[in-house]
């Protein structure tokens, strides 16, 4: 049994809503940062305690309230309760192994989804689970560890950098979906270029350390589609349902990142084309290889036919063989096999057999 599916199995017989984490523990320390702007305004802080950022829910301002380690159930039903988050939803936050999904509450709205990223050393796929909370003027963002793909977002924000100041939460809650989506581009086009350069390799050469590279490419393709194809529904959701949360200038952007979405679906699809024209190229390549090696055999042995044909006849154990007795038969024995060879090895050639 898996680690996972280890974790998994304790929630069975628990009541819905029971909270239990499940997955890794990212991080030894929770930590819970603010960031609550205005167009003139910004304010940014790391609470000391996880009551620093209850004022945050009555304040005017678009406050984004990150919250870093999921380990510590405490720290997160005590924000849940202050917040007034459903123990399902918390459920959901706690359990790292979830589909993205989005749904939809009387005053928030909950949305959780994949963060990807791939490693250029061994093409190794991380992925990260972050959870969104959408209140009227807050955004609770859940992550499993520190460092995250946001930090050029923040930036954007700390220098009022564009018209992100001037927005509403729902806004907010835009930009950090959009900023993970554009991420599975990266995903995708680091998938594409190793695919491309593995594609070259298998031309050259059909080892099995090639049939290991794709085998490992095609397990990163279906880990991104959970990831990818799930959310494909969960923002056609979001941008088209009559939700108050969300204003319609912020539903086009959702529509846009709907599309994005489309997009890399579209690649994933092309990209597991490309790996499975590549499976049959490295088959063929590995089937037209044993072929030259089964017709150079096949020839070695057809040479030697005659040859054993003449060498078996010559070889009985008759005392009445004509040639036995002739001083050069030996001689001439090798020179009708030599003259087998050289004709058979001729013919082949005009056949173009070798």
């Amino acid at each position: 049994m898996t680690k996972s599916s280890s974790t998994i199995s304790k929630k069975a017989g628990l009541p819905p809503g029971a909270l239990i984490h499940i997955g890794d523990h990212k991080t030894e320390k929770v930590t819970v940062s603010i960031i609550s702007y205005n167009a003139e305004n910004l304010y940014e802080t790391t609470c000391k305690t996880t009551e620093d950022c209850f004022p945050f829910k009555v304040k005017d301002n678009v406050n984004w309230i990150n919250v870093d380690g999921l380990h510590n159930i405490e720290t997160i039903v005590s924000i849940g309760n202050n917040f007034g988050l459903h123990p399902l939803l918390l459920e959901d936050v706690l359990n790292t192994h979830h589909r993205p999904k989005m749904e939809e509450f009387d005053d928030y709205i909950f949305l959780t989804l994949k963060m990807l990223s791939i490693s250029d050393v061994d093409n190794s796929l991380g992925s990260e689970q972050v959870s969104f909370v959408l209140g009227k003027t807050w955004v609770i963002s859940f992550q499993e560890k520190e460092g995250d793909i946001f930090d050029g977002f923040r930036g954007r924000l700390r220098e009022s950098k564009g018209n992100i100041r001037q927005k509403g939460a729902d806004y907010l809650l835009y930009r950090l979906i959009d900023t993970v989506v554009d991420n599975y581009f990266l995903v995708t086009e680091h998938i594409n270029d190793a695919t491309v350069k593995l594609e070259e390799k298998v031309l050259h050469t059909m080892d099995k350390e090639s049939l290991q590279e794709i085998q490992h490419l095609k397990k990163l393709l279906i880990n991104l589609r959970k990831a990818v194809s799930p959310l494909r529904e969960a923002v056609s959701a979001l941008e088209k349902e009559s939700i108050e949360l969300i204003h319609e200038s912020t539903t086009r952007y959702l529509r846009d990142v709907y599309e994005h979405i489309i997009q890399v679906n579209d690649s994933i699809e092309s990209l597991r084309d490309m790996l499975a024209n590549l499976m049959d190229l490295y088959l063929s390549g590995v089937s037209n290889k044993m072929n030259q090696v089964m017709q150079v055999l096949t020839i070695i042995a057809t040479i030697f036919i005659p040859l054993t044909f003449i060498a078996g006849v010559y070889g009985m154990n008759f005392d009445y063989i004509p040639e036995l007795h002739w001083k050069y038969g030996y001689f001439g024995i090798w020179g009708v096999m030599l003259a087998v060879f050289i004709v058979m090895i001729f013919y082949f050639k005009r056949k173009k057999w070798l």
